[in-house]
């Protein structure tokens, strides 16, 4: 992840995750993390408190965290795949494709780095397959090259949709 000034892609969903995330961190866990500090306080010594020496340790990476999600928050460039369209794979695309090698289907979302999951087959837009896919038209081949070699992939359609679980999120 680069640091700095740099704008940081992301769709409407994965803004709203860190902004939860953030949200739960300054409201919930620092306020429990203060009481386990207290608690731990009155053991007595300090100097052999484990129980005081972890909730200080894990009190220094929630306040890590929340510095990391401001940041990103502050650089997000929100990109909504909803109001996106075109006949080339961009950021935001929900790309199907074909494996011409084995014949298998798979779909893939090009998301920012933060949002990428590889178990949604969400894949963050600098990874080799989402570069080698970025451009491509419906029936071009991406050529991949991957620990097993090279893979071709055919692109067959090209969506850019808002998945159902962000959808159902914004209407409740």
């Amino acid at each position: 992840m680069s640091s700095g000034s740099d704008n940081i892609p992301m769709t409407p969903s994965g803004l709203r995750k860190l902004k939860e995330e953030l949200k739960h961190l300054q409201s919930v866990e620092r306020g429990k993390i203060s009481r386990e500090i207290e608690v731990a306080r009155a053991h007595g010594d300090l100097r052999e408190n484990a129980e005081y020496h972890a909730a200080k340790e894990k009190q220094s990476h929630i306040e890590g965290r929340i510095l990391t999600l401001n940041d990103w928050i502050a650089r997000a460039e929100v990109i909504d795949p909803a109001k996106l369209g075109g006949d080339k794979v961009i950021f935001g695309a929900t790309v199907d494709l074909l494996d011409t090698e084995t014949d298998k289907p798979v779909s893939y979302r090009l998301v920012g780095e933060i949002e990428a999951d590889l178990k949604k087959r969400w894949i963050a837009v600098t990874s080799p397959v989402a570069r080698a896919l970025i451009g491509k038209k419906v029936g071009d081949i991406a050529t991949v090259q991957s620990p097993g070699g090279v893979r071709e992939l055919e692109v067959q359609q090209i969506r850019f949709e808002e998945p159902e679980e962000e959808a159902s999120a914004s209407q409740s």
